[in-house]
C-alpha cells in the first residue's frame, strides 16, 4: 500500500471514529443509563430538596387539589400546605417509590411485557398530602377523596414506537461506541506516522466530546424554551440538569482526555528530537 494510500484510509478511519464518539455516548448514556431504574432513581432523588421543583408541585398538586374539592380558586393555604408537605421525610420517600415506580412501569412497556397504558396510581400520593394537610389543620383536608386514580403516563397508542426506538437504542449503545474503537485502532495501525495519527486520533476525541458537551446545553435550551406556559421553567431545567449530570461528566472526561493524550504524544514527539541531537 502507498504512503499516500495509507496517510488517506488512515485520516478517513479515525475521522469516522471521532465522529461515532458523541452519538456513541449519547447512546449508551440512553440505553444503560436512563434505563436503569437504580440510576434513575438516584439521578432524580436529589430533586426532591430543589425549590424550584417544590414550588412547581405545590401548585400542580394545589390546583389538583381545588378541582377535586370542587373550588373555584385553589386556596393559598392548600398551596401553602403542600408545599410544606414537601419538605418532609414523608415526601421524599413518596418521591423515590413514586420515580421507581413509574420508571419500572415505563420499561416494562418498553420491553413489552405490558401492553396496556403505562399508569400511575395517585391514590398514595393523595393519602400522604391529606395526612399532612389534617396534621396542620387545614379545615378541607377531611374533604380530599383518596380513591385510587390512574394517571397515564404513556397512552398505549404511543408504546409501539417507543418500543421500536427503545429497541434500536440498545442496538446503538453497543456497536456505535465499539465501532469508534475499532475504527480508531485500525486507523492508527494503518498509518504512516502513528504518534501523529494519535494525536489526531486524541484530538478528534476532545472535540467529539467538546460537541456533546454543546449538544447537551442546546438540548437544554430547547427543552426550557419549548414548554408550555403553565410548566415551570426551572423546575424543568432542574430536571434536565439531573438527568443528563453523566452526560456532562462524560463529555468533559473525553475532552481532558483527548487533550492529555494529544500533548502527551506531543511531548513524546519532542523528546524523540532531543534525543537524536548529538
Amino acid at each position: 500500500m502507498s504512503l499516500r494510500l495509507r496517510t488517506a484510509l488512515s485520516a478517513a478511519l479515525i475521522a469516522l471514529s471521532c465522529l461515532l464518539v458523541p452519538f456513541g455516548a449519547l447512546a449508551a448514556w440512553a440505553a444503560y443509563g436512563l434505563a436503569d431504574t437504580g440510576r434513575y432513581v438516584r439521578a432524580m432523588e436529589p430533586l426532591a430538596g430543589d425549590p424550584a421543583v417544590q414550588d412547581a408541585l405545590a401548585d400542580t398538586v394545589g390546583q389538583g387539589l381545588a378541582r377535586e374539592l370542587h373550588l373555584t380558586v385553589a386556596q393559598p393555604q392548600l398551596r401553602e400546605a403542600v408545599r410544606s408537605f414537601t419538605g418532609t421525610d414523608a415526601f421524599r420517600a413518596g418521591w423515590d417509590q413514586a420515580n421507581r415506580s413509574t420508571h419500572g412501569a415505563v420499561l416494562r412497556a418498553l420491553h413489552g411485557e405490558d401492553t396496556g397504558p403505562v399508569t400511575v396510581d395517585l391514590a398514595p400520593v393523595a393519602a400522604s398530602v391529606k395526612h399532612q394537610l389534617a396534621a396542620d389543620h387545614v379545615a378541607l383536608a377531611q374533604h380530599i377523596p383518596v380513591a385510587h386514580r390512574e394517571v397515564a403516563v404513556v397512552p398505549a397508542g404511543e408504546l409501539a414506537g417507543m418500543r421500536e426506538g427503545f429497541r434500536a437504542l440498545e442496538v446503538a449503545a453497543f456497536w456505535l461506541p465499539s465501532a469508534a474503537a475499532v475504527l480508531a485502532v485500525a486507523g492508527i495501525a494503518v498509518a504512516a506516522c502513528r504518534r501523529r495519527a494519535v494525536t489526531a486520533t486524541a484530538l478528534g476525541t476532545a472535540l467529539g466530546g467538546a460537541l456533546l458537551g454543546v449538544a447537551v446545553a442546546v438540548g437544554r435550551h430547547l427543552t426550557v424554551a419549548d414548554l408550555p406556559a403553565e410548566v415551570s421553567a426551572a423546575a424543568a431545567g432542574a430536571v434536565y440538569d439531573a438527568l443528563t449530570a453523566t452526560l456532562r461528566t462524560v463529555s468533559w472526561l473525553l475532552l481532558a482526555l483527548g487533550l492529555t493524550v494529544a500533548g502527551l504524544a506531543r511531548l513524546t514527539r519532542y523528546a524523540g528530537r532531543a534525543r537524536r541531537v548529538p
